[in-house]
């Protein structure tokens, strides 16, 4: 027959189970992970997309770099200072133009050394004028002061 002491209880349904037992089966069971937290995007900038056009074509990922040659950053560099001729702000015209800001001022700088060449380039050429100038006095000067000896008499 058998033992009523070593018989294990039985819980009823009413009957909360015991603590010992509870306990073993919280510390084998693996924790949850929590969600992450996405940031709110507001309401003007956020843009509804079908659901068709999002699983049909993600959105393209560019994997090399673009260079310009000098005559495309020349025709960027004028077209946005255009833009900002019009009243743009920086931003808008370099964004119409589909390079980014930073990109804008490394141009801009560029071609300011390049145009600093077009200073040199007239610095030259005054200097030479100059010393044209100067010879063209120096024989002027010189037929003066010949015609009044001449005059003179000391010759």
């Amino acid at each position: 027959m058998a033992d009523f002491k070593e018989a294990e209880p039985l819980q009823s349904p009413d009957e909360a189970p015991v603590k010992g037992e509870a306990t073993e089966a919280k510390k084998k069971a693996p924790r949850p992970k929590a969600a992450k937290v996405q940031p709110k995007r507001s309401a003007r900038k956020a843009v509804v997309q079908p659901a068709s056009s999002l699983a049909q074509s993600p959105s393209p990922a560019r994997t090399t770099r673009r260079t310009y040659s000098e005559k495309e950053r020349a025709h960027k560099l004028d077209q946005i200072g255009k833009s900002i001729g019009r009243g743009e702000t920086i931003r808008n015209a370099v964004k119409q133009a589909g390079v980014s800001e930073q990109t804008y001022y490394h141009w801009k700088k560029a071609a300011a050394t390049i145009s600093d060449g077009g200073d040199l380039k007239d610095l030259i050429a005054l200097e030479e004028e100059n010393k044209r100038l100067k010879a063209l006095l120096a024989e002027r000067l010189r037929k003066e002061n010949a015609e009044l000896k001449r005059k003179l008499g000391l010759d």
